[in-house]
């Protein structure tokens, strides 16, 4: 029923105007990082919590796995991690992927929010910290593949 996946050209602009009309709306970002941070709050009935977020960050797990093993038709539940898998085993894996997503929160919670907050909700804002912050990701990221690219090429 659906693609593996969506072109970017059809992805990018429709994220676009979500945002754009989620603020139109709401008046709020659209960020992955505080709609985690509300959910917890929620559940520990602790700080400031708002329930849409709750349900914003439910829906980004289970409309996931629902894309994936119902509408695609595939019996086979997939990690995201199978290159990963078929080069270490398990047991390795999970330690590694849980270091990763804690090092992920540590460094979305020190930055003021994470990858997609700064880079969609908060250029959308102008907002000058997320324009550093996704110049010096996005240069990063550029910089980082270029070296993998170069080393796996035999050429550094």
């Amino acid at each position: 029923m659906l693609p593996d996946r969506v072109p970017w050209f059809v992805i990018g602009p429709l994220l676009g105007i979500l945002t754009v009309c989620f603020f139109v709306v709401m008046n709020q970002p659209l960020g992955a990082s505080g709609a985690y941070v509300h959910t917890l709050n929620f559940f520990r009935q602790s700080g400031y919590r708002s329930v849409w977020r709750v349900w914003y960050f439910l829906g980004i797990a289970l409309g996931g796995l629902f894309v994936t093993q119902f509408l695609q038709n595939n019996s086979e539940f997939r990690s995201g991690y199978d290159s990963f898998r078929a080069a270490a085993p398990l047991w390795l894996i999970i330690p590694v992927v849980c270091l990763g997503s804690v090092l992920i929160g540590y460094g979305a919670r020190v930055g003021g929010g994470c990858t997609s907050g700064h880079g969609i909700c908060g250029t959308a804002q102008r907002s000058k910290a997320s324009i550093s912050a996704t110049v010096t990701f996005m240069s990063s990221a550029i910089i980082t593949t270029g070296l993998i690219r170069l080393v796996s090429w035999g050429k550094l």
